[in-house]
């Protein structure tokens, strides 16, 4: 059954890295007033209204605007559990504490690392939470903050994201330094950057969203399938044989919920995908 849907008209974009940027260049082009915060150097004439502010330094957050919905997607400036905590946990409190009125609707960027090791087994919203690492375990304790505020809460758990500028896969490929667990059914869930914002954009003025969604391609692909297949395009070596991904779990995760809702990917299959990319 797809759902009814609904317009935010002002909207701040918490985090405009990739994603991020992506999404609000997305909500101008729709007539939008996006307001886009970043710790860093802002961009200027993309009809964006940019703003610099620090999620992890309350007093920089001063004076933010009103808006309707808020998308919180940050990136953490260095790997580990105290950086997590202080941009996913600190971060997403501080930003609602700053609003000066209470969001209708709140997006949290979340990642399928909250999930576990599942034997390749299809993974959905229902399945039990179990984070191997730091990362999911900071991300599923934002995710249950979010839910215990009235702000709107809606969290996307995004799947491996590629696309343009994602590209590292084509150059281990290229110098022989990728490698895959053959035969094993071990498998790689992927979502194309576009398609990322898109789905973001879709939840943003869906009407009685979910909770939780999972942000991923319409295909799981085993993790040598899909590098043999990007080899082949690349005219690269195939991949050496060897352990998959540490620290994710093995599963096939399932969009089965946003494409209920409606959603549609422009890319279904990670191998067009990264192919349009060369």
């Amino acid at each position: 059954m797809i759902s009814l849907s609904r317009r935010y008209e002002t909207v701040l974009v918490a985090g405009a890295g990739d994603v991020g940027t992506r999404l609000a260049r997305r909500l101008v082009a729709e007539g939008r007033r996006v307001f886009a915060l970043r710790r860093g150097e802002t961009a200027g004439g993309d009809g964006i209204a940019w703003l610099r502010g620090d999620l992890t330094r309350p007093e920089t957050l001063a004076g933010l605007p009103r808006a309707d919905a808020v998308v919180f997607a940050p990136a953490p400036d260095a790997r580990d559990e105290a950086a997590y905590r202080a941009v996913f946990v600190d971060g997403l409190r501080h930003l609602l504490e700053a609003l000066p009125s209470t969001p209708e609707r709140t997006l949290f960027v979340s990642s399928s690392a909250v999930y576990g090791e599942h034997g390749g087994d299809w993974v959905d919203e229902a399945t039990p939470a179990d984070p191997p690492g730091f990362n999911g375990r900071v991300l599923l304790a934002a995710e249950r903050w979010l839910a215990s505020r009235d702000v709107g809460g809606v969290s996307l758990r995004l799947a491996g994201l590629y696309g343009p500028g994602r590209t590292q896969l084509f150059e281990r490929l290229r110098e022989g330094k990728a490698a895959v667990p053959r035969g094993r059914q071990v498998f790689a869930n992927r979502i194309h950057v576009d398609d990322a914002a898109a789905a973001l954009a879709f939840l943003l003025d869906l009407e009685a969203p979910d909770a939780v969604y999972v942000g991923v391609d319409d295909t799981p692909l085993p993790i040598d399938e899909l590098y043999d297949h990007l080899a082949g395009l690349l005219g690269a070596p195939l991949p050496a044989e060897g352990p998959g991904p540490a620290g994710v779990g093995n599963k096939r995760l399932s969009n089965a919920r946003l494409r209920a809702a409606g959603f549609r990917c422009a890319w279904p299959d990670a191998r067009d995908g990264y192919a349009a990319l060369l």
